[in-house]
């Protein structure tokens, strides 16, 4: 509002629209333009900026959408408000791009959108090289601010009706590298924070969730028994082709350690399908693998190809077809896995944080994550409650307040 812009509700009519894109996948860059062409139908005087990832590795791409006034990269976005008030809308798109080799500042930010629940940035970037993966060259090197001032940001969080913060970055593992500071560290100091009642970790590195991670969680009150943990493929051949930084036995003996010393740790997966040269011996492996793990729930991803990755060489393509019939089989799994997680939790309790309340029903989720739906007074969300689990419905779980 000081800068003369009031920001509004995504349903209502704007005068700018500002997408942030994803480019992870060929879908997301196909959603951006969908978007695009959705505001211009709805507001064809709205100005659009366009900024993210996608407006970083493919600005002219999107500078060429019919209807695109702005595209700012990944430092630029920054500034999108000086570069609005600067705007000529009687003249061709304006495209603000720096090199991502460049990039190097970085502040900890947060959302509010969720009364209960707000997500920290405490890292962007990527020093990485997976063949298959864009974002190093969307996001840059690793980065973060210090300890202190992210602690400093999270403190502002406890100020507000917030009662859960949820750790995110690109590679949030990587926390201090090149510093004398570590993930470790900054969830350290984030388990004395006063006025936060949860702590929970995004996606984490497997060869950077150390044993002191696992440790520090297994001892906090406040440290959520929640990881989610990349594995991308239980074939080693494919590990070392998109050269992961772990094997096979790595994350076996991984996930046998979280489980002795958190035993009610919810492990969410990230497993990926259809990469070059992915055999029928190597998806039966990946399969198997994941089968005895140990796991609560997959999140499956389809190989897609990206322009500039090193995977895109690699003789071997798998057919889409096949890459959609194995990705059916691993979201199979998934469903059993998480049918098998919630049934050894039926009949004991668990402390839920209650979000909202939806057909009358109030929604949560447990510490270890497990999505619970309970009566009760609409009064109770945001609030924490001891909840008995009664009834395992799949994706939830049916549960009474204590």
């Amino acid at each position: 509002i000081k800068s003369g812009f009031e920001k509004v509700d995504y349903r209502q009519l704007a005068d700018i629209y500002v997408l942030n894109t994803c480019s992870v996948t060929e879908n997301a860059n196909k959603d951006a333009r969908k978007f695009v062409r959705k505001v211009k139908k709805e507001n064809p005087n709205a100005i659009i900026a366009v900024i993210g990832c996608y407006a970083q590795l493919k600005p002219d791409e999107i500078g060429e959408i019919d209807g695109v006034d702005i595209v700012l990269g990944a430092e630029e976005k920054f500034n999108l408000i000086n570069h609005l008030d600067g705007l000529d809308l009687n003249k061709e798109t304006k495209i603000f791009n720096s090199k991502i080799d460049f990039a190097s500042d970085f502040k900890s930010s947060y959302s509010l959108g969720e009364r209960t629940r707000s997500y920290l940035k405490v890292q962007d970037g990527c020093n990485y090289n997976c063949s298959f993966c864009t974002i190093p060259l969307a996001r840059g090197i690793s980065r973060n601010d210090t300890i202190q001032n992210t602690i400093r940001v999270a403190k502002e969080i406890a100020t507000t009706e917030v009662k859960e913060i949820v750790l995110t970055g690109i590679n949030i593992g990587d926390y201090g590298n090149g510093s004398d500071e570590s993930f470790f560290g900054l969830i350290k100091e984030m388990d004395s924070l006063n006025g936060i009642d949860r702590i929970r970790i995004s996606s984490i590195e497997p060869n950077l969730l150390s044993n002191e991670i696992i440790e520090l969680s297994a001892s906090s009150k406040k440290l959520m028994p929640h990881f989610h943990i990349p594995l991308q493929s239980g074939s080693d051949n494919i590990l070392k082709a998109m050269r992961r930084r772990y094997d096979t036995n790595f994350y076996s003996d991984l996930i046998t350690n979280i489980k002795v010393k958190i035993p009610d740790a919810a492990i969410g997966v990230d497993v990926m399908v259809g990469f070059p040269a992915e055999t029928e011996e190597d998806f039966i492996s990946t399969y198997n693998f994941i089968k005895q793990l140990d796991i609560s729930y997959l999140h499956v991803f389809t190989y897609s190809e990206r322009p500039n990755t090193d995977a895109t060489n690699i003789d071997g393509i798998v057919p889409i077809e096949k890459r959609r019939e194995r990705s059916k089989k691993l979201h199979l799994l998934s469903d059993q896995k998480l049918l098998k997680f919630h049934d050894q939790f039926i009949g004991k309790k668990r402390a839920v944080l209650f979000e909202s309340l939806k057909n009358g029903q109030l929604i949560g989720h447990s510490d270890n994550y497990i999505k619970i739906k309970s009566k009760g007074n609409p009064n109770l969300i945001n609030t924490i409650q001891n909840v008995e689990l009664i009834q395992n419905d799949g994706q939830y779980v049916y549960g009474a307040v204590a």
